[in-house]
C-alpha cells in the first residue's frame, strides 16, 4: 500500500504561481511513476503531468513551459509547480502513483491522494 497526501492548494490570482505537493509513504517511493491529474467541475478527470522512477517527464501539451514535476526521493515527495496560472487551471489536483512506467491514462494508476484544491481568480 502507498499513501498519498497532497498541500499546497488555494486560491491565487490569474498569472499568478503555486507549488503543491504530494508526500507518499508505506513502500519504496522511488519505484513508483508519480503523475498529478486534475478535475474540474462536472468535467472528467484529465492527465496534467507524470515523472517516473528515473526522473522521465511527460507533459500534457498544454501544460509544458507552464507546469514542472519534480521529485525528491529522499523525502518520499513529488512537487509541481504551476505558473503563469489561469482560471481555467481551477480543478482538484490529484497525486496518483503506479509501479513501472508512467502513464497519461487514469486507469493505470492504482494509488491516488485526496486532491488538493486550485482556484484561479481572472
Amino acid at each position: 500500500q502507498v499513501q498519498l497526501v497532497e498541500s499546497g492548494g488555494g486560491l491565487v490570482q490569474a498569472g499568478g504561481s503555486l507549488r503543491l505537493s504530494c508526500a507518499a509513504s508505506g513502500r519504496t517511493f522511488s519505484g513508483y511513476a508519480m503523475a498529478w491529474f486534475r478535475q474540474a467541475p462536472g468535467k472528467e478527470r484529465e492527465f496534467v503531468v507524470a515523472i517516473g522512477w528515473s526522473g522521465s517527464r511527460t507533459y500534457l501539451n498544454s501544460m509544458k513551459g507552464r507546469f514542472t514535476i519534480s521529485r525528491d526521493n529522499a523525502k518520499n515527495t513529488v512537487y509541481l509547480q504551476m505558473n503563469s496560472l489561469k482560471p481555467e487551471d481551477t480543478a482538484v489536483y490529484y497525486c496518483a502513483a503506479t509501479l513501472g512506467d508512467t502513464s497519461t491514462y487514469v486507469s493505470d494508476y492504482v494509488y491516488w491522494g485526496q486532491g488538493t484544491q486550485v482556484t484561479v481568480s481572472s
